[in-house]
């Protein structure tokens, strides 16, 4: 009836080890089984290998593993790591400036609809032209091209 007799606090301090080793003994070993698969310099018979020595004898397989290769695999993960980090920063890079360069023939259609309304000097659109027309202007920035006047 009273549960908290029956079950002393140690018991409960014991019991929470036992299950938190029991998820971090999971943790590592799907952790192994993932870095199997991910080592690109084995061939299809060591992966098999580990991966049955990993499954049929977990304990000896995941501390063999661990001791063996346990190093490489750190590495592994930290150039996947890196890696992914250069994907998505040349993807955030793509997506920031629009996918593509705009061609010359846009760029010259928004420099004369800046001339024509006043926003830029003829001086201003003669250099913008003669960039835009040698093709030695930089990369678009996710800002604006063409910086406004002061005092306009």
């Amino acid at each position: 009836m009273y549960l908290a007799y029956d079950y002393p606090l140690l018991n409960v301090f014991w019991t929470m080890f036992w299950f938190f080793l029991w998820i971090l003994w999971f943790v590592l070993l799907f952790r192994i089984i993932t870095d199997i698969f991910r080592d690109k310099d084995m061939n299809g018979w060591a992966k098999g290998g580990w991966l049955v020595f990993v499954i049929l004898l977990p304990f000896l397989g995941v501390l063999v593993y661990v001791i063996a290769r346990g190093k490489d695999m750190g590495r592994r993960e930290i150039a996947q790591a890196r890696a992914q980090q250069k994907d998505f920063d040349a993807y955030i890079r793509e997506t920031a400036s629009g996918g593509t360069r705009p061609s010359s023939v846009d760029e010259l259609t928004r420099l004369s609809e800046l001339r024509s309304r006043g926003d830029i000097t003829d001086e201003e659109y003669d250099r913008a032209k003669a960039l835009v027309l040698t093709d030695d202007r930089p990369a678009p920035s996710p800002g604006p091209s063409v910086p406004p006047t002061p005092g306009r």
